[in-house]
C-alpha cells in the first residue's frame, strides 16, 4: 500500500488530501488538512505551509511524514491576483475654508452663524455682533465655561468650537444653550474674524443645512457662483453629526479630477479607456478587446504606475524576464474611498469616487519544480508537479453527491475566480478571472475607512448583531436573540461579529446597517459579476443557458451568503448552482487536492 498526498497551493490557503493506493489499484481517501499559504503563491516560501499542512493530515491518521510515498503538487496556473485602488476625484480646499467632522460627543443642537473669536480675545468682542467662540485645549472646560458665562450677558455668543473632547462638560456649565463642536485637532488654523456657520444635529440624525449647498448659501449669504463652489463642501459633510463652514474671501474650493490615466488593452483588438470613465466602461472595453495578451497603463499616471508595480512584484516571484510578465485580465469595481481633504483643519475625510482594480498576472512559469525539489530535500519524500489546477478542481468537484457531466466548476479563492467545464468526453475548458476574496476585503476596508485589513476580512466572513442590552442583541436580519446569562459589558452598545463560539467587537462607530450594505454590495460587485463573466467564457458558445449545473468550490464558497447570491443570480439561466461537498465530507474545500489524488489512478505512466 502507498500513501499519496495531493497538495493545492492557493493564493490564501494551502490544502492537502492524503489517500492510500493498494497493490490491486484500490483507492481510499484517508484525511485532509488546510493551512494559510506561507509567502506568495508559487515561491519557495510555500514549503513551510505545505509541510505544516502535511503534518496535520498525517497526524490525523497517526502516521509520520516519512510514511508518505509521494507528494503531488498542483501545476499552479501561472496567474496571481493583485489589487489596487485609484481615486478619481479629490476635494481640495485652501486657505482654511472649512472644517467638518463627525465627533462622537458634540453638544447642543441647531445652527448658528457668527464671526469667529478666540476665547483669549473674548475681551475684544463688541455688543450686537454675533460670535462663534473658538477655545484651544490650553483652557480647561471649567475655565472655558467660566469665561463664556462672564461674557454671555453682554455679547451675542451663538456657538462654540473646542479643540478638546469636552463639549458636554462645557455645556453642563453654561448659562446659555448653544451648539458646541469639539475634537477640532488643528484649531490654530481657524481664521479669526471670519464669518462661519456651525450646525449640530440631534442624536440619531445628521446635519441638514451644511450638507446642502443651498443651506450653506442661506446661512452665509452666498451668491450663485459661490454656491456652486461650495458644493464639494456640502458633499463632504453628508452624514456628519456636526459641521462648520468658514467663509474666507480668498478661499478656494474645487473638486479636482485627478490625472488617473488611460488603460491600454492589447488583445484581438487594440483598445484604450480612461480610468476616469469608471468600472462599467472599463469592463465594456475589456470585453470588446477579445482575448487579452497584455494590459498596461499610461506612463507616469496613477494607473500606469499601478500596473508597473504589479508587474515588478511578479518578477521576483516568477524569476523571469520583464517581457515574460503580462497582465491578462482585470476586474474593475466602482467604489467610494475616504480621502483626507487637502486644506482641512480637523483631519476630515471626504468620500471620493474611486475604482478598485484586481489584476491577473501571467508568467511563462512559476517555479513549482523548485518547490517540489525543496520538499524532497526536507521531507525525504518523492514530490512531483502534476495536474493543471482547474482540471484537478473539476475532478475533485465530481465527488460532490448529486453531480453529473457536463459539470461546471466555479473555484472562488482569494486572488482569482476560476471556472471550468468538464464534458462527458473528458475535455475541459478553463478560464482564470481576476478578482475574488482579497478584492472584496479591500472594498470593505476602503468604503468603511478601516485601518486594518484583518478587520475587513472578519466583517466579510461573519454575520453581525448589535448588543442592545446585557441580555439581548438585534441581529442584522432584524430578529432578536436573547441570552439567559448576561453578555460581557464590553460589548454593550457595540456592533459585534458572530464568529464561531465568540463575539468580535467592531471598534469603529459605524452603524450596523452601513456595514451590512457595504459588505453585501462588495460581494455582489466582485463575485456575482465575476461568476457570470467566467462561466460565459467557458460555456459552449459562450451561452450560459447551455450549462446545466455549477458546483461552487474554494474558500469563498464557504462564505455564509455568497453561494445564495450566486444561486439567485444564476436562477434566471435555469442553472442548478450550489456549494460543493467534496468527497461528501469536506464541503467546498479540498477540490484540487482531491483531484490530484484521483488523477493519479488514471494518469498514464504514473508511479506504482
Amino acid at each position: 500500500m502507498k500513501l499519496i498526498a495531493g497538495v493545492d497551493i492557493g493564493n490564501s490557503t494551502t490544502e492537502v488530501c492524503v489517500g492510500s493506493v493498494g497493490e490491486d489499484g484500490s483507492f481510499r481517501f484517508l484525511s485532509g488538512a488546510s493551512r494559510v499559504t506561507t509567502g506568495t503563491k508559487g515561491t519557495l516560501s510555500n514549503v513551510h505551509g505545505i509541510r505544516v499542512a502535511l503534518e496535520d493530515a498525517m497526524y490525523s491518521i497517526h502516521q509520520p511524514l516519512s510514511a508518505l510515498d509521494l507528494v503531488r503538487l498542483n501545476e499552479a496556473a501561472p496567474v496571481i491576483g493583485d489589487t489596487a485602488m485609484e481615486t478619481i476625484t479629490e476635494t481640495i480646499i485652501t486657505e482654511s475654508s472649512m472644517i467638518g467632522h463627525n465627533p462622537s460627543t458634540p453638544a447642543g443642537a441647531g445652527e448658528a452663524v457668527g464671526y469667529l473669536l478666540f476665547l483669549e480675545n473674548i475681551w475684544k468682542g463688541k455688543p450686537g455682533v454675533p460670535y462663534i467662540v473658538v477655545a484651544s485645549s490650553k483652557f480647561s472646560y471649567e475655565e472655558t465655561a467660566a469665561r463664556l458665562n462672564q461674557r454671555i450677558p453682554e455679547l451675542d455668543i451663538r456657538g462654540l468650537i473646542l479643540q478638546a473632547d469636552e463639549a458636554v462638560l462645557v455645556e453642563n456649565r453654561l448659562n446659555k444653550e448653544i451648539p458646541i463642536i469639539d475634537e477640532v485637532r488643528h484649531i490654530s488654523r481657524v481664521p479669526e474674524e471670519k464669518l462661519a456657520a456651525i450646525e449640530v444635529a440631534l442624536p440619531g440624525t445628521s446635519v441638514r443645512m451644511l450638507s446642502n449647498p443651498y443651506g450653506i448659501a442661506t446661512l452665509l449669504g452666498l451668491n450663485a457662483e459661490e454656491t456652486r463652489m461650495v458644493t464639494p463642501i456640502a458633499k463632504s459633510l453628508i452624514g456628519k453629526r456636526s459641521a462648520v463652514v468658514i467663509r474666507t474671501p480668498n478661499g478656494n474650493v474645487r473638486e479636482n479630477i485627478l490625472p488617473a490615466g488611460e488603460i491600454f488593452f492589447h488583445g484581438e483588438r487594440e483598445e484604450q479607456v480612461s480610468i476616469d470613465a469608471g468600472a462599467d466602461d472599463i469592463m465594456d472595453v475589456l470585453q470588446k478587446s477579445g482575448e487579452i495578451r497584455d494590459i498596461n497603463g499610461q506612463r507616469d499616471t496613477n494607473v500606469g504606475n499601478m500596473f508597473e508595480r504589479i508587474k515588478a512584484s511578479m518578477l521576483d516571484v516568477a524569476q523571469t524576464q520583464d517581457h515574460e510578465v503580462r497582465i491578462t485580465d482585470i476586474l474593475a469595481v466602482d467604489t467610494l474611498a475616504p480621502v483626507e481633504i487637502s486644506g482641512s483643519l480637523a483631519g476630515e475625510t471626504c468620500m471620493e469616487k474611486a475604482v478598485g482594480i484586481a489584476a491577473m498576472v501571467r508568467t511563462q512559469h512559476l517555479p513549482m519544480q523548485k518547490i517540489a525539489e525543496r520538499l524532497e530535500q526536507e521531507l525525504h519524500v518523492k514530490a512531483v508537479v502534476a495536474g493543471v489546477e482547474a482540471v484537478m478542481a473539476s475532478l475533485g468537484a465530481m465527488t460532490t453527491p448529486g453531480t453529473r457531466l457536463p459539470l461546471a466548476v466555479l473555484d472562488m479563492g482569494g486572488g482569482s475566480t476560476d471556472a471550468a467545464v468538464l464534458e462527458p468526453d473528458g475535455s475541459v475548458r478553463t478560464t482564470h478571472q481576476a478578482g475574488a476574496g482579497e478584492l472584496v476585503s479591500m472594498l470593505i476596508q476602503t468604503e468603511l475607512g478601516l485601518e486594518s485589513r484583518g478587520e475587513a476580512e472578519q466583517i466579510k466572513k461573519y454575520p453581525m448583531g448589535k448588543v442592545e442590552s446585557l441580555f439581548h442583541m438585534r441581529l442584522e436580519n432584524g430578529s432578536m436573540r436573547f441570552f439567559e446569562e448576561s453578555i460581557d459589558p464590553r460589548y454593550y452598545g457595540h456592533v459585534v461579529l458572530l464568529a464561531k463560539n465568540e463575539m468580535i467587537r467592531i471598534e469603529e462607530d459605524i452603524p450596523m446597517e452601513k456595514i451590512l450594505e457595504v459588505r453585501r454590495e462588495a460581494k455582489k460587485k466582485v463575485f456575482v459579476r465575476n461568476a457570470l463573466r467566467a462561466l460565459a467564457q467557458v460555456a459552449p458558445g459562450h451561452d450560459l443557458r447551455k450549462i446545466p449545473n455549477v458546483v461552487l468550490v474554494g474558500g469563498s464558497a464557504e462564505d455564509f451568503e455568497i453561494p445564495e447570491m450566486l444561486t439567485e443570480a444564476l436562477a434566471e439561466y435555469r442553472i442548478v448552482c450550489g456549494r460543493g461537498n467534496i468527497r461528501g465530507t469536506e464541503g467546498p474545500r479540498n477540490a484540487v487536492a482531491t483531484g490530484l489524488l484521483m488523477s493519479y489512478l488514471t494518469e498514464a505512466g504514473r508511479d506504482r
